[in-house]
């Protein structure tokens, strides 16, 4: 199975249209793909009309903002029912911060020297509402102040670096409510990516579990083989179904294609096998 899980259209903080990505994800033998945007369902209807078109099996899926231990933690919904009422209202109120926080990252930014960080970031932003991290990334690169995105993120834009805004986003077990709400599967994203001890990633995995989380990435753009290794032993650890994931957002950004990840490591459920995904992995919708 080459399952694409997360990924990132220009409804969020990604470049490409829903359908520009249904049509690269077909052409590079991805079997079954979700739409993952940040806080937000816009690129589904989009996104799942082109993938019927292609004949590609595809599941509604969403990426939302979680403060834990004041940091950003990140929990993807798969198999969601975006007209789950209850869902809706809750993207909607994590998207309420996020033009604050824009403000608040641009007149950090300004200080630097950054030019109209935030009508910059607005002009390359495809969704007014969901400016972010990577909209500012990219008028750095724009502006010369890093070689590129990667770059900018490691000197600007995170935790002790002049361009990091703190800011809370909703709660991990409210996160997980709405997506199982909507009848999804709630999965910790890119967990390579969290600062965190070991005992600090169990801590975390055991809170998820507790809310109802189901499932972890294993394979993901941001991990490299020794982080598959590590979150393929905490998914059996917990008991977790495994996901496959590339987290792409662009062609010139993002380290792995879409459907071009490592297969998933021996011995674990792949998250396809799960209730709520298993008839769109037999070529129905979920």
């Amino acid at each position: 199975m080459n399952a694409d899980l997360h990924c990132h259209s220009c409804h969020s903080d990604g470049l490409l249209s829903p359908v520009e990505l249904a049509r690269r994800a077909h052409a590079n033998g991805v079997n079954l793909w979700a739409l993952t945007d940040h806080d937000n369902l816009g690129g589904l209807a989009e996104a799942r009309a082109e993938a019927v078109r292609l004949g590609l099996d595809f599941v509604d899926g969403v990426e939302i903002s979680v403060t834990w231990m004041d940091m950003t933690i990140h929990v993807v919904g798969l198999a969601i029912d975006p007209r789950h009422a209850p869902l809706s209202e809750g993207l909607a109120q994590v998207r309420s911060g996020r033009d604050a926080r824009a403000l608040r990252m641009a007149e950090a930014l300004e200080l630097l020297g950054v030019r109209d960080a935030y009508q910059n970031a607005l002009r390359l932003a495809g969704n007014p509402s969901l400016v972010g991290r990577s909209h500012f990334a990219r008028v750095l690169v724009e502006q010369g102040y890093a070689a590129d995105v990667h770059a900018v993120f490691r000197s600007y834009l995170v935790r002790g670096r002049p361009g990091y805004v703190e800011h809370r986003w909703t709660s991990l077990a409210c996160a997980v409510q709405w997506i199982r709400g909507a009848g999804g599967v709630a999965v910790i994203a890119h967990p390579g990516r969290y600062r965190l001890s070991g005992d600090q990633m169990r801590r975390l995995l055991a809170e998820f579990q507790a809310a109802g989380g189901e499932a972890i990435e294993v394979v993901s753009g941001s991990h490299g083989e020794p982080e598959m290794r590590a979150f393929a032993r905490m998914a059996r650890e917990f008991g977790f179904y495994a996901s496959r994931a590339s987290d792409f957002h662009a062609p010139d950004e993002s380290p792995v294609d879409l459907g071009r990840g490592a297969p998933l490591p021996d011995g674990l459920t792949a998250v396809w096998h799960a209730p709520a995904l298993r008839f769109a992995s037999e070529g129905h919708p979920a």
